[in-house]
């Protein structure tokens, strides 16, 4: 099954790689759910936050973020060229941080994406994935920023790469 599941994504990639996505990619705008709160998270991480409650429990993982002790806000962030980080050390630990200036420009497809990866590393323990299918479209949201392969998390591709953050 998963064969067949990277196949597909592998041919749509190559059908729409050369189509522009569009960019209200919303799925909490399309099927509301209550937001949660999280005293040690800044106000506008929340909706991210539970999202990915909620896409893990639709995916079987029982996640409360509140639980775990974990900080995050979006602040300046060195170097430039990174969007999200994870700190794991003693000084501030689970910490994510997310790039005001990447937050500042991205939409929310974007937004989701940058968190859920800072997600996969903090609360699931994920570390990086270089590999990409043979169209260099990237394997996983957990891809490294440093990596070759090109991101395709999109509205028609969330799923696959939910189902694979997760798994």
């Amino acid at each position: 099954m998963r064969n067949l599941l990277s196949l597909v994504l592998l041919i749509y990639c190559l059908i729409s790689a050369c189509t522009k996505d569009n960019d209200t990619f919303s799925p909490i705008e399309d099927n509301p759910i209550s937001e949660g709160t999280y005293p040690n998270v800044q106000e506008e991480l929340w909706i991210y936050f539970t999202r990915f409650e909620v896409e893990a429990a639709e995916r079987g993982e029982d996640i409360d973020l509140n639980s775990l002790s974990l900080t995050a806000a979006i602040e300046e962030l060195h170097p430039d060229d990174v969007a999200g980080v994870c700190n794991y050390n003693s000084r501030n630990p689970n910490h994510i941080g997310i790039d005001e200036s990447f937050w500042n420009s991205a939409s929310s497809r974007w937004r989701e994406m940058v968190v859920f990866h800072e997600l996969g590393h903090c609360v699931l323990g994920r570390g990086h994935r270089g590999d990409s299918f043979d169209n260099g479209v990237c394997v996983s949201i957990m891809r490294s920023g440093t990596g070759t392969c090109r991101d395709a998390y999109q509205n028609s591709t969330r799923d696959y790469y939910l189902d694979e953050l997760f798994e």
